[in-house]
């Protein structure tokens, strides 16, 4: 009869206490919290409040919390965060961080001097963001650009940003109502760069980017190199374009395709051949537009492309300055000589043609000789009656200019010869002789 009254109360006491002595707490896995949220670690058996000595909470190693005899004391990096309910011993975390992820683990010592211990784990979901943006390529004036942002946690706050410049709305740029996305149409070549979408709250911010690569040209085509060369040189000709992404180049020369696609051009040596125009094309395999430029090149003779040597030039230079002094020189030696008349110039400064030429030519009368009369009025008759022409000659008068006009063609005699009786009668000592 005693014996089956002990067993009795042994297993009243096991039913009672049994579940805390040696046996692990059991505590809610609480579901993943955002930061900023608050969670709250409860039991599914706590015991008896009258039993408890000590309750301590820890995370990982690190002591959160304890209390003991009613006295709680808390770990300074938990100040004003974590409290314990005296009864339900449930841990209570305000503003949870990303950094309270981890295991959470309950210590609670009896007044039977027995150590019960559980645990259990927390996730706290980090603040982040991420772009996505367009797949296909970007042209121009003619394509669209959406970038969109996604991201958990708790957020607050976001901002757009390119460049690390503040992205402000415009015509073109278009931000969403919450502003997790903005929409850039048409797109330009000014809107290349990178994206940054920020992601905030109280506790942390992330940052994601997203680069935007707009696609343009070719244009602005030039080609660099020398219009006129030797012969026999070599000459280069490069040509450039803007283009993103860079432009393939072709050469063509007078028309025909030379094959050369890079973009420099090259002739080792000039000949007459190379003188035309040489065409680079420039394409974008992406806008899938091109561009062309044309430039003249002249081969001349050169002397094999060196041209004259200082030498060869100081040479023909003196050779030059010889021969006009010696033209100079057979001049004057001439005029010396008397071999070459000296040019009269007018003193006065008259530029006519006549007057020049009446002062270099003697004055000159003309008369009839056919006949004289002396100062008796007795008439002279010369020559034969009977021939029907008359005959001129030339009578210089000194200090008195010819008025007389010359006779017709073919009624003057040039130099004529005068008889012995004439040159009595053109004396001036003939006696009241005149003309």
């Amino acid at each position: 009869m005693m014996v089956s009254y002990r067993l009795y109360w042994t297993l009243w006491i096991l039913s009672c206490f049994g579940q805390y002595l040696g046996q692990d707490l059991q505590i809610h896995e609480p579901p993943n919290k955002e930061e900023g949220d608050i969670v709250v670690f409860t039991l599914d058996n706590p015991p008896p409040s009258t039993s408890i000595l000590i309750t301590q909470w820890f995370f990982g190693t690190l002591l959160i919390i304890t209390v003991a005899s009613g006295v709680t004391t808390e770990n300074p990096a938990y100040k004003d965060r974590a409290s314990v309910n005296s009864n339900t011993l449930a841990l209570t975390l305000l503003n949870l961080r990303h950094s309270d992820s981890g295991i959470y683990r309950l210590s609670v010592t009896t007044s039977a001097g027995e150590t019960l211990t559980g645990e259990t784990s927390l996730q706290v979901e980090k603040l982040s963001v991420s772009l996505i943006g367009p797949e296909e390529p970007l042209i121009e004036g003619e394509s669209s650009a959406n970038i969109t942002s996604e991201g958990n946690g708790n957020i607050t706050s976001v901002q757009w940003m390119k460049n690390n410049s503040s992205l402000s709305p415009s015509n073109s740029i278009i931000f969403s109502p919450d502003f997790r996305s903005v929409s850039i149409s048409p797109v330009q070549r000014s809107d290349s760069g990178e994206y940054q979408c920020i992601y905030t709250n109280p506790f942390n911010s992330e940052t994601a980017t997203y680069s935007l690569i707009i696609n343009y040209g070719p244009e602005g085509v030039s080609i660099k190199g020398q219009d006129v060369v030797d012969l026999g040189v070599r000459v280069s000709l490069s040509c450039s374009a803007n283009s993103v992404p860079s432009a393939s180049f072709r050469w063509m020369f007078n028309g025909t395709d030379t094959g050369v696609t890079t973009d420099t051009f090259t002739i080792d040596k000039t000949d007459f051949t190379h003188s035309g125009d040489y065409d680079c094309t420039a394409w974008n395999n992406v806008t899938n537009r091109s561009a062309t430029q044309r430039h003249a090149l002249l081969v001349k003779a050169g002397g094999g492309g060196g041209g004259l040597s200082t030498g060869a030039i100081v040479g023909i230079v003196i050779g030059v300055l010889v021969a006009v002094a010696a033209i100079c020189g057979l001049i004057v030696y001439l005029i010396k000589t008397k071999k070459m008349p000296k040019l009269t110039l007018p003193q006065n400064g008259r530029s006519s043609g006549a007057a020049a030429q009446r002062r270099q030519e003697p004055d000159l009368n003309y008369a009839d000789i056919s006949h004289f009369q002396k100062g008796s009025g007795e008439r002279v008759i010369l020559g034969n009656r009977g021939e029907p022409n008359t005959e001129y000659a030339e009578v210089k008068r000194s200090g008195t200019k010819s008025t007389a006009p010359p006779p017709p063609y073919g009624s003057q005699v040039s130099n004529p010869p005068l008889r012995r009786d004439l040159q009595l009668l053109l004396s001036p000592q003939e006696d009241g002789g005149h003309v």
